[in-house]
Formats: C-alpha cells, structure tokens, sequence
C-alpha cells in the first residue's frame, strides 16, 4: 500500500482585495494595545488568500487546505467564510468566492461521496489503493454528509451577503437536486446505497466496517454518513452535528428553489425532506444524561446506541448555534455545551497551559486550537469569549499561526503548522470580539 503525499506546495501569492487590506489597518488601529494578538491576527486573517488560493482560467478557485495539495469542500468553505461580510461591494473577492462556489458545485457532479479533490485529473489520491469507486479527479472519498452542507452553506452565505445570482445556473441546480439525490439514498443505506470504503492501512478510524458497507442502521429519516468532519470514520453512523447542519442546508436550499429558480416542485422535495430529517434528530438524537439531563448525542445508530462526545471539528456538537440549527441559548444546546467541556466528554483535556476538546484523530491530551476558537465564537458571554482568545494567544509556540492539536501541557508540541482553516476560524473570532468592543 502506498499513501501518496506531497510536501508543501505554496501557492502563487494573491494581491489582498482592498476590503481585506482595509481589515488589517482596522485591526492595527484596535489591537495596537495588544502587539501579540495584532500579529497574530495579521498573520492569520489574511493566509488563505495569501498561501492557498488560486484563481483558475476558467472562472473558478482553487483552495488546498494547507499542507495537502488538494481541496477539502468542508475545508475550503470555512478557509474563506470570515471573507463574506466584506464582498458586497469588491469584485475581486466576489471573483474569489464565486469561482470557489462554481468549483464546488463541478466537483459535488464529479462525485457526491468525495470529501477532498485535485486540482486537475491528475489522479493523485491520499492513498492510492482506497478499496471504492474512485475518479482521478479525486484526493480522497471519504463520505462526511457535513461536506455537501459546507457548498450550501458558501453559496447561500455570498448569496444574502451581495444578493448576487451569478452562480445559481443550471449547473448549480443539477449539483442541488444531486445531494437531494444523495441524501434520500443515504436515508435507506443498506437498502439502497451503493457507496463502499476500506483503506487496509491498520488504522481503523481509516475504514469503515462490515466490509465497507458500514455498523447495520436503523430507518431514523437522517441521513447515513461514513465519516465524521475529522476524516475518522463514524462509529454509529448516523451523526447529529451533521444531520443538524442538513437541516439547515435543506434550509438554505428551499430558498434557492423558492426566490431564484422559481421551483415549486423542487421546493415541496426540500421541504419534506427537511421534515424528516428533522424529526430524526428530534426523535433520536437527544439523550437523557443523568448530570446534564437531555444533550444532543454526537452518534446514534437509530437502535439505542449512542456515541456520547465532541470532537474538535465542525460541525460538532459546539458548533450547532454556529452552524444555525438553534441559538446558542437553546437549553438542550447549553446542556450539550457543558457535557462537551467536561470530563464526561472522553475527548476534552485540561492541561498546564490549555484546556478544551481534541479529537480521535489526534493523540490523547491533544487540544485542538479549532475547539477553542468555536467555543469562544458560540460563547454567550463576553468573558469566555475573551478567555478563549488569550489561551489561543498563548498558546501559538511562539510560530504566529494556529495550528491542529497541540499538547495541553506543552504547545510546543504540535500537528499541522500550515492548517489554514484553523487560521481562519482563530481571525473570525478576533474579528468578531473587535467589532464587539470587547478587546
């Protein structure tokens, strides 16, 4: 078996927009008391158009994650939502973030089930031997139902952002009515799917079970998915944070159906759908937790079965109020909150220099900078937010990024240097408190 990986390929540089140049003399002015957190924020808001972007001859963008040559749909969307509310009135970053929306919209037709694609049809892949019905367009087939919500969520975030239309052609209606497709599969997984993934690497979050076909499902109205937003494969199969963030897509959809391709049939199609989804999670996706009483459970399998956790990534069970499932007030939300920031959650640590929530995907005692930004971006109050931001400031190794996981007691010890998205979220955050008067 062979995995195929190459090393940093930096992308060619992007002059900013001038909107994202004029954030950063903002934050000069704002964060002038705070040397370190300007910096920090200097460095971050602005590198994924500075190291991973590039803009392609035929209208599109092209977005790595980093320090893989290849484009995550989740990844890519959350590298540049912190640029939306600034594309109303620059065209270079409508051009940004329009090309990265048709991108997406050609690679949800190229396959559904692909979390991560090439830049061209290279047929590179992470692993070169992925027992699935693989395209040379794409770098890994990992099925995460969050993926195709991340496309939705781009294109309806620009959409209310510049009330432009330009990318709602036909081609991203044939890419909405292939994730309806998919979704109404994926209902009925073992009846009707015909998805399948093994990686033989030894590692078993790589694969999924029973042959790849996956831990039998009860019929719930979710939708099945293979793997969760950190690329570790699901232990029951039906993912709440996930199915939550399908709701609100099907949302965001009926409204495209509605007010811009005029489709009423469509338009009844989402909204059943989300109906069932809906009372899915409704239905099975709420635990009786004998501390915290009813939290949202992270994994069900529609059987009685539950994963009780929360993991680093989003959409996670931090991220449902971020995601726009409920408010960050929602009492079974807040209920969930404390359980993830608690011992119970068998993924948060607390250390010498950090606590919060790591993942699977990273050793044990490993906190995830991610975690910490979206805890302090769903937070209700001001001095958690804050709090957030200064453990993310102290906690940088003195590289001036964010990175993956670091050791809770020595951040010194660290994944990922160049993980942008992380970049990204850390920014949004600073952002947010900047404009909040809080800093």
């Amino acid at each position: 078996m062979e995995q195929f990986r190459l090393p940093k390929i930096p992308m060619p540089k992007l002059e900013l927009p001038q909107s994202i140049q004029g954030v950063l003399k903002e934050a000069e002015e704002k964060l002038a008391h705070r040397p370190k957190l300007l910096q920090l924020f200097k460095n971050t808001f602005p590198n994924t158009l500075e190291t991973t972007t590039k803009l392609m001859d035929d209208g599109t963008t092209f977005v790595i994650t980093g320090d893989i040559p290849a484009m995550w749909l989740r990844d890519s969307v959350e590298q540049v939502i912190h640029y939306i509310p600034f594309a109303k009135h620059d065209t270079d970053l409508q051009r940004i973030l329009s090309g990265l929306i048709k991108r997406h919209m050609q690679y949800i037709m190229i396959d559904p089930y692909a979390n991560a694609f090439n830049e061209s049809a290279n047929d590179w892949h992470w692993n070169t031997d992925d027992e699935t019905d693989m395209s040379p367009w794409v770098w890994e087939r990992k099925f995460e139902i969050d993926s195709l919500c991340f496309s939705i969520r781009l294109a309806y975030a620009y959409w209310k952002e510049t009330g432009l239309t330009d990318v709602f052609d036909a081609g991203f209606k044939q890419a909405m009515i292939k994730i309806i497709e998919l979704f109404k599969v994926e209902q009925r997984h073992a009846e009707q799917s015909p998805y399948r993934f093994m990686r033989n690497n030894g590692i078993p979050e790589d694969s999924i079970r029973n042959d790849g076909l996956g831990m039998p499902v009860n019929y719930t109205g979710m939708v099945w998915s293979g793997f969760r937003s950190s690329d570790d494969a699901c232990d029951f199969h039906y993912n709440i944070p996930g199915n939550m963030f399908a709701v609100v897509a099907l949302r965001h959809m009926q409204e495209f159906a509605e007010w811009i391709f005029r489709d009423m049939t469509l338009l009844g199609d989402l909204k059943k759908l989300e109906a069932e989804i809906d009372h899915g999670i409704k239905l099975y996706g709420i635990y009786r937790h004998p501390e915290f009483g009813p939290i949202y459970a992270y994994e069900t399998d529609g059987f009685g079965n539950y994963a009780l956790l929360d993991d680093a990534g989003t959409p996670g069970l931090m991220s449902i109020p971020y995601l726009g499932y409920v408010t960050a007030d929602d009492p079974i939300y807040q209920n969930t909150r404390r359980f993830a920031l608690s011992k119970e959650n068998p993924f948060y640590f607390e250390g010498k220099a950090a606590k919060g929530i790591g993942s699977p995907h990273t050793p044990p005692e490993y906190v995830w900078h991610m975690a910490l930004s979206m805890q302090g971006i769903t937070a209700v109050n001001k001095d958690e937010r804050l709090a957030m931001i200064d453990m993310l400031e102290s906690t940088d190794a003195g590289t001036g990024y964010m990175h993956e996981g670091f050791h809770s007691d020595d951040p010194s010890i660290f994944t990922r240097s160049w993980f942008a998205w992380s970049n990204s979220l850390f920014s949004q955050l600073v952002y947010k408190a900047m404009k909040e008067g809080i800093l």
